[in-house]
């Protein structure tokens, strides 16, 4: 089976940051009641951006750093694809937008996944089916969202949660080592956003069954995609989880506590970014050189729908 190369990413965030002290001054809340239930300190929020603004954003940068590891040529991108909840418009898509601003190629399949947060995850094996059948080289996956513009900032137990933000990765295909899980069911009601034209339409949450179903979710989508190639987490060497609340992630990790240093940690300065949340901690962690070239990287997410999705890849 072909596995997936991740050949450079890229980030976008809105200008404007808000702390929790200064949600608290139009919010009924407290740094302290925010950071204790979240890790949450910070959250980055739209103003003039747009949500194809953020994605066109972090596709550039990837580009950009693409450009300078192997010199592509953009006609060689065959598949954008853009995982979001939070588009501007119902049609046309988001990444139909990116390809138009980047210039690429009409020559190309461009389209959004509504995946919630598993986006990015589901997104993975997506491009690399569509690749595989593809005269070109390499598909640009992106998770953009612009989760403030759905949240009703008179609820607190959702406003603080969340914040905007895009990342990338531009992809193609290897023979390294590669797996991919995905999962949906669609019994889970404890997260939804009313459609376009109906009222409230904002985002909605019962916390603490959302709370229960992430980490059940994370704990299969982590086993099933390391027992399939009969590997332990021994054998990874950095987990990307979806950074929903620090509280799940470290309820899983405590689970592996010989490997709980592997977890990576942002969300104290984004908060949930939904889809875009593993490909910004994931052009942190290429950055800072974290991830070093045939280590084995393991994603994993859970999100509305419900959805949840795992994958490994070899850097």
């Amino acid at each position: 089976m072909k596995g997936i190369n991740i050949v450079s990413t890229g980030r976008c965030l809105p200008e404007k940051v808000i702390d929790n002290d200064t949600l608290s001054t139009f919010v009924d809340t407290s740094d302290e009641w925010i950071y204790t239930r979240t890790g949450i300190k910070m959250r980055h929020k739209c103003e003039e951006e747009s949500n194809t603004f953020l994605a066109c954003g972090a596709a550039k940068e990837a580009l950009k750093k693409a450009k300078v590891k192997e010199n592509i040529d953009e006609n060689d991108i065959g598949v954008v694809i853009v995982a979001t909840t939070t588009g501007d418009n119902a049609f046309p898509s988001t990444a139909c937008m990116v390809a138009k601003e980047l210039g690429l190629s009409n020559e190309i399949i461009a389209f959004d996944i509504s995946a919630a947060c598993s986006g990015f995850v589901y997104g993975l094996e997506i491009v690399r089916g569509l690749l595989i059948n593809s005269p070109k080289k390499y598909g640009l996956l992106i998770g953009s969202e612009q989760i403030s513009k759905i949240l009703n900032y008179e609820d607190r137990t959702t406003c603080v949660l969340f914040g905007d933000g895009a990342g990338a990765a531009l992809i193609k295909l290897d023979d390294s080592l590669y797996v991919h899980k995905a999962y949906a069911d669609g019994n889970f009601e404890g997260l939804n956003c009313t459609g376009v034209g109906k009222k409230d339409n904002y985002l909605h949450m019962d916390g603490k069954a959302v709370f229960k179903a992430a980490v059940t979710a994370f704990d299969q989508a982590i086993k099933d995609a390391l027992d399939e190639k009969n590997l332990t987490l021994d054998d990874i060497d950095h987990v990307v989880c979806h950074q929903a609340n620090v509280r799940i992630i470290n309820h899983v990790a405590n689970k592996h506590k010989e490997s709980k240093d592997k977890f990576y940690v942002n969300i104290d300065r984004y908060a949930n970014t939904s889809a875009a949340s593993i490909p910004i901690a994931l052009d942190e962690l290429y950055e800072n050189n974290k991830i070093k070239k045939g280590q084995k990287v393991l994603l994993v997410a859970f999100g509305a729908g419900f959805t949840w999705s795992s994958a490994i890849y070899t850097a």
